[in-house]
């Protein structure tokens, strides 16, 4: 199959999987599939926006800028860790940061925004599982974070993200998506001021279908659209 049949595939089964959710979850109905670039060529990626792909996902900021110098403007965003000596490359170019997992590297964030003046949209990254291979916050600590967050001129917060471990069976990794719903529904309900709490990014080509079912409006899929990976 063709990337844009793969990629019109992946939004059809998000449709069936909103379809099949047993309330309506308080992120809506409509899903942003994120296609997944890592390792993918920039003429792979190309033709996913010759397709409609909405947005584009990138883990590395390095792999991001060198093909978005070849491709025409698009939405990007960083979906991998992002350390602190990258900060001031990933700002001008990504529309939404989903890894933001501390509170130093929050505050390199703002201060990298604040000097391009632009107000950055984040997302912070919680470690539900509490895999010691994963980034991202404990859940203990998410609290705290977005409140410090919330505070921050050049930042905006704009929902939750994380990683659920590899299942064969997607069905095991349903309890990591719920928990990290009912910490976005409690953010939200809270109205931090300076915030727009309206993402929640869970879900990859293993597990998407069973991520959007407990409320995922992001997703993150690349082997479903691009297929197999080119190390």
């Amino acid at each position: 199959m063709s990337i844009a049949e793969n990629l019109a595939l992946v939004r059809h089964n998000v449709d069936l999987a909103v379809a099949r959710r047993r309330e309506a979850p308080v992120t809506g109905p409509l899903v942003k599939v994120v296609a997944v670039t890592k390792n993918h060529s920039a003429d792979e990626v190309r033709e996913a926006l010759a397709a409609g792909a909405a947005a584009l996902g990138e883990n590395r900021v390095q792999e991001a800028t060198a093909k978005a110098a070849l491709l025409p403007p698009a939405e990007w965003h960083l979906i991998g860790h992002l350390q602190t000596n990258k900060v001031r490359q990933a700002v001008p170019l990504f529309t939404l940061i989903h890894s933001l997992d501390s509170e130093k590297l929050a505050l390199e964030v703002e201060r990298v925004a604040a000097k391009a003046g632009k107000r950055q949209d984040v997302l912070i990254q919680v470690n539900v599982a509490g895999e010691d291979t994963k980034s991202g916050i404990a859940p203990g600590g998410l609290t705290d974070l977005a409140r410090l967050v919330s505070g921050l001129e050049h930042l905006r917060l704009c929902g939750l993200m994380t990683m659920a471990p590899f299942y064969e069976d997607a069905e095991l990794a349903r309890p990591v998506f719920r928990e990290l719903y009912g910490m976005y529904a409690d953010l939200k309900a809270a109205a931090l001021p300076n915030t727009a709490i309206e993402w929640l990014s869970m879900g990859m080509t293993n597990d998407y279908s069973v991520a959007v079912e407990e409320g995922a409006n992001l997703v993150r899929v690349g082997t479903a659209i691009f297929g197999p990976r080119h190390y």
